[in-house]
C-alpha cells in the first residue's frame, strides 16, 4: 500500500446520513469507507492543523502499540484548500478508516464537546460495523433467534458502558476556562489577568519577569531550555509556533494544571479574578 495518497474524491452525496460525520465522509476507489483529517478537524473543534496532528500521532501510536499497522488506518494524502500567494495550495491531510477515525477521537481532547460527539459516533459506528461483519444467524429456529437476540443484547451493553464512559469524561467547567484558547491554553497575558489577586496586578512584562526568578522559569533566558522543558513534561506548560508578523516565534502557553501549580507555587489559594 502507497503511504502517500495525493487524490481525494469529492464528496458526491453517497454518504448521506444525518450525522454530520456520515456528511463528511468519503468513498475510496473500492467503495470503503474514509474520512479526511482535515474535515475532521473542523468537526473536532481544533482550529490548528498543527494541534490536531499531534492527535493523530498519539492516535496512530495507539495503535501501533496494540500490534497493528497504522498505516493500514492513515494513509498520507495531499489536499487543495483556500491559500498562499495564489489563493491555492496542497497542504498534508490523511484519509483515515473507520478504525484510524475512532482512535483520532480516543485521543482528543475529552474537554471538546465535539471530540465527546465524536467518540459517541465512531464507538456506535465500530460496532454497528462489527456486528454486520459477523455471520448471518439462521432465525429459522428458537435458538437462531436466541443467538440474534443475545447478540444484539451485547451490542446495546455495550453502547450504555460507552455513554456512561463519555458522561463521566464529559467536559466540566474548570476555573480557568475563561482564560483559554480554543486548544484549552493560556497565553502570559491571559495567565497575568488570571492571577492578579495573587500577584497584586501584575501586568504581562512584569509577570512574565515573575516566572523568570528563581526556579519558577517558564520562558528561555538566554535559552536555558531545560527549566521549561520540566514544565512541559509535567503538563504544565505547552511551547507552540506562533505567527509574528512574516515569521513564526516560539511562544509559551500555560495549561490549566500549570497554572494550578502555579497558584501553589506562589502560595496563593485565590480565585482566578472576575
Amino acid at each position: 500500500m502507497s503511504e502517500l495518497d495525493t487524490t481525494l474524491p469529492p464528496d458526491d452525496g453517497t454518504s448521506g446520513g444525518s450525522s454530520p460525520f456520515d456528511r463528511i465522509m468519503l468513498l475510496d476507489h473500492k467503495g470503503e469507507e474514509r474520512w479526511s483529517a482535515r474535515d475532521l478537524q473542523q468537526l473536532m473543534g481544533y482550529e490548528r492543523w498543527e494541534r490536531f496532528d499531534d492527535v493523530i500521532q498519539r492516535a496512530k501510536q495507539a495503535i501501533a502499540a496494540s500490534g497493528l499497522d497504522p498505516l493500514d488506518h492513515f494513509r498520507g494524502a495531499m489536499r487543495l484548500m483556500p491559500g498562499g500567494r495564489w489563493g491555492k495550495q496542497n497542504v498534508a491531510d490523511y484519509r483515515l478508516t473507520r478504525f484510524g477515525a475512532y482512535h483520532v477521537a480516543l485521543a482528543g481532547d475529552g474537554r471538546k464537546p465535539e471530540v465527546a460527539a465524536a467518540k459517541t459516533y465512531f464507538a456506535v459506528q465500530t460496532r454497528e460495523a462489527e456486528v454486520a461483519q459477523q455471520q448471518a444467524t439462521d432465525v429459522s429456529s428458537p435458538e437462531g433467534v436466541l443467538a440474534l437476540a443475545e447478540r444484539y443484547l451485547e451490542a446495546a451493553r455495550e453502547l450504555v458502558t460507552t455513554k456512561k464512559q463519555l458522561a463521566i469524561a464529559a467536559p466540566k467547567a474548570g476555573r480557568w476556562d475563561a482564560f483559554c484558547n480554543s486548544d484549552g491554553l493560556i497565553d502570559m497575558g491571559c495567565a497575568a489577568k488570571a492571577l492578579r489577586n495573587i500577584t497584586g496586578g501584575l501586568g504581562r512584562n512584569q509577570f512574565m519577569a515573575l516566572l523568570r526568578r528563581e526556579d519558577i522559569r517558564f520562558l528561555q533566558v538566554q535559552n536555558p531550555r531545560l527549566p521549561y522543558e520540566n514544565h512541559v513534561k509535567a503538563g504544565r506548560a505547552e511551547v507552540k509556533l506562533v505567527e509574528a508578523g512574516y515569521r513564526h516565534v516560539e511562544q509559551t502557553f500555560f495549561t490549566p494544571k500549570g497554572l494550578d501549580w502555579l497558584v501553589t507555587k506562589l502560595g496563593g489559594e485565590a480565585l482566578p479574578a472576575a
